[in-house]
């Protein structure tokens, strides 16, 4: 488990903690209330409860319950003639009256079904001019408290006499409040809080619009720096506060010794993320100006760095480009004793947290790893030059010659799991491909990620900088990294299904990528015996943690009844403890048990079999079970071989070869950065070819398009003409 972020660490000594969720949260945008974000807030709540904590709610959202209830009761009383006219809006009081107690019927009702007690405190501003009051508030709350009921706190707006907003702070001793937010200020200073979760509609505070995607979330809010910094923008859509309010009620609760985080509310976690101690949100502390803070490079920073440094990388030849991976190379080599060491420090871990041996298997750097990657490095650096390369040559006019030229995409964001090896194949593949890069790894192979990424940037030179380069440590940053759809230009998910659906829908820039890695293995009637058996065999065991390896095998129903081939090559299989599931004809036949799906990736020693009439029938399975990975037909009918080869459509599909040749070193393109079953861009393993676009050069003389007066177009194509 990470350590907690030092700016986190008063999380450790909270006990009673406030919760404050303001309209924008528990509304939608129509107006109604957000079940789905209440009962999640309600769980968090009973989860937190049942842990210890002693947990205090404060919530807003009665009057627009109270609206909404009383439009449709004027709608269903009303007549065509009413319907006419234009109907002022209700009176906010009537509207407060009428939704409180719906608000609180609410809340009744979720808790109960969780099994937790709640109550309700209904409280106006003056009120807390009262000594007495107060000290009876604190005496109510203490005794529901220890009977692990949770108060609900909100403002009396049916009775409250207040005709403009207060000032909520310290000095103001008769301690009067003006919306929810400063209410819940005062609460956590009144019932001597440890902590106040301010909960909005955005992440936290930013130095700028959240929506801008230059703006940066401020993690720690130090009042002698972003005072003067921030730019507010509107209060709530549908409340009286906003982040205004929610940062002059965390500044005063803060200096009051009580520390806050102000954090999105539409997130279903974030209240036990920030007990946890994650960095997550705003946080507000009377310290916090003492603290040493790093200089906060965000996912902004990141991104913008790699982009500068890829421009630097352009601007050298291709010599200083190729001596950057050979030294890259050689520092892989001479490190490799502290990189081992690293990577067994991480095994271990996963060995104790239990972890499955086919992940294991993807996070060890096996014997002559580094060897091999340094080889793989060294070849790439001596592949031709890859940018710049002129595709196309076109004189679209006499004197005016038009050129479509290999560029650089600009800078990548990979995700990847487990791999470590990954990193430096990525790394080497943006180094020649002049790509600025952000790479985030698992957390399980943190320790050898953070010593591979060092090596290697350590033999970048300084004119184009080691933040070409840049390392991810926490999942955190992946949202706000996947919002900068305008300086990240392509994200590469290398990982499970569940991360890479995550990606796609998460984010506006393109991902390259593939969800399973369901590779077919097909033997057709005419197929050689022992060639058929070495295939699947290599396909499924060389290295069963792979995508490229073997999940289903399909066989010719022909050569069930042969008593030779087909049986050894299930004997061979069960001999080397792949444990096979059978579809509803090989389970019958095999008398083994019947898969629950085709459409499932082992990544270990098992896998599907199934029996199919001809090839027709092969091709119709992988279609309808299959990833578009990689699929292979084992056969000597040179017909039935064309008709696989051009049916099926997946990235690679190989003809009496194994699935596990799919791989960008074997296929000489040096490394890979993964592989796509896209059908836009890069498919198949994605090497340098893949990490590039195109750009049009236009060289003239002085020509003016003019309505095309006096322009005799050519066409004339000049680079084959050559």
């Amino acid at each position: 488990m990470d350590s907690v972020d030092p700016t986190r660490a008063f999380v450790n000594r909270v006990k009673r903690i406030v919760v404050k969720v303001g309209t924008a949260v528990v509304t939608r945008g129509d107006g109604r209330l957000a079940l789905g974000r209440l009962g999640a807030l309600c769980e968090q709540l009973k989860d937190i409860n049942a842990q210890g904590y002693e947990v205090i709610l404060v919530t807003s959202g009665a009057v627009g319950l109270g609206r909404q209830r009383l439009r449709y009761r004027r709608l269903a009383n009303s007549s065509f003639a009413d319907l006419q006219n234009p109907q002022n809006d209700f009176d906010g009081k009537a509207c407060a009256a009428v939704g409180q107690s719906s608000l609180m019927a609410l809340y009744d009702t979720m808790f109960s079904q969780l099994d937790v007690t709640s109550s309700q405190l209904l409280v106006t501003d003056s009120v807390f001019r009262d000594e007495a009051f107060r000290k009876q508030l604190s005496e109510t709350v203490k005794s529901l408290l220890k009977l692990r009921v949770v108060p609900i706190f909100n403002e009396n707006d049916a009775v409250s006499t207040r005709k403009a907003p207060y000032e909520f702070c310290l000095q103001d001793s008769s301690g009067i409040f003006w919306d929810n937010d400063s209410l819940a200020g005062l609460l956590a200073l009144e019932l001597k809080a440890d902590l106040l979760v301010l909960l909005s509609d955005v992440e936290g505070l930013y130095d700028g619009p959240p929506t801008d995607p230059k703006s940066k979330l401020i993690h720690t809010y130090v009042k002698e720096i972003h005072h003067g910094e921030i730019t507010f923008g509107d209060k709530s859509r549908v409340g009286r506060g906003g982040m205004t309010a929610k940062v002059n009620a965390a500044v005063c609760a803060a200096y009051g010794g009580i520390p806050v985080v102000i954090t999105s509310g539409y997130a279903t976690d974030n209240i036990k993320k920030v007990l946890r101690g994650d960095r997550i949100g705003t946080v507000f502390h009377q310290d916090a100006h003492l603290w040493t803070l790093v200089k906060e490079e965000g996912a902004r920073d990141l991104a913008v760095s790699a982009r500068e440094s890829s421009r630097q990388l352009r601007a050298l030849g291709s010599k200083d480009r190729r001596k950057i991976l050979l030294d890259v190379a050689d520092a892989l080599v001479a490190n490799e004793g502290q990189i081992i060491a690293e990577n067994e420090a991480d095994i271990a871990v996963a060995q104790e947290n239990g972890y499955e041996k086919a992940l294991i298997s993807r996070l060890a750097l096996k014997p002559g790893k580094i060897a091999a990657l340094a080889t793989s490095i060294r070849k790439l650096a001596d592949m031709e030059e890859p940018i710049g390369r002129v595709l196309q040559k076109t004189e679209l006019a006499e004197g005016l010659v038009l050129e479509k030229v290999s560029c650089p995409l600009g800078v990548l964001l990979v995700v990847f799991e487990s791999r470590p090896d990954a990193l430096v194949q990525i790394a080497s593949l943006a180094i020649q491909s002049r790509n600025g890069l952000l790479l985030k790894g698992g957390k399980e192979a943190k320790r050898s990620n953070a010593i591979l990424h060092k090596v290697i940037t350590s033999a970048i030179p300084e004119n184009v900088g080691g933040k070409l380069i840049g390392l991810v440590n926490t999942r955190d940053e992946i949202p706000d990294l996947l919002k900068l759809d305008d300086v990240i230009d392509l994200v590469i998910p290398r990982g499970s299904n569940k991360l890479v659906s995550q990606i796609k829908e998460s984010t506006k820039i393109p991902v390259l990528g593939h969800a399973d890695g369901i590779c077919h293995v097909y033997i057709d009637k005419s197929a050689n015996e022992d060639m058929a058996k070495r295939i699947v065999l290599d396909a499924k065991t060389d290295y069963p943690a792979a995508c490229n390896a073997m999940e289903t095998l399909l066989v010719h129903k022909d050569l069930v009844t042969d008593d030779g081939g087909f049986k050894q090559i299930i004997s061979g299989l069960q001999d080397l403890g792949v444990t096979l599931y059978g579809g509803p004809k090989a389970s019958t036949v095999l008398n083994i048990p019947e898969t629950s799906s085709f459409h499932h990736e082992y990544s270990s020693l098992a896998c599907a079999v199934e029996i199919v009439d001809d090839v027709t029938a092969a091709i119709n399975h992988i279609h309808e079970h299959g990833s578009a990975h990689t699929d292979c037909i084992v056969t000597e009918d040179h017909e039935v071989a064309e008709t696989f080869l051009s049916q099926v459509d997946s990235a690679a599909i190989f003809h009496n070869a194994s699935t596990r040749f799919c791989d960008g070193a074997r296929f000489g393109l040096g490394a890979e950065v993964g592989i796509s079953t896209s059908r836009i861009h890069a498919r198949g393993p994605v090497g340098v070819e893949g990490l590039l676009t195109t750009r049009w050069i236009l060289r003239g003389n002085g020509q003016v398009v003019d309505s095309d007066r006096g322009v005799k177009y050519t066409h004339k194509d000049l680079l084959t003409s050559t």
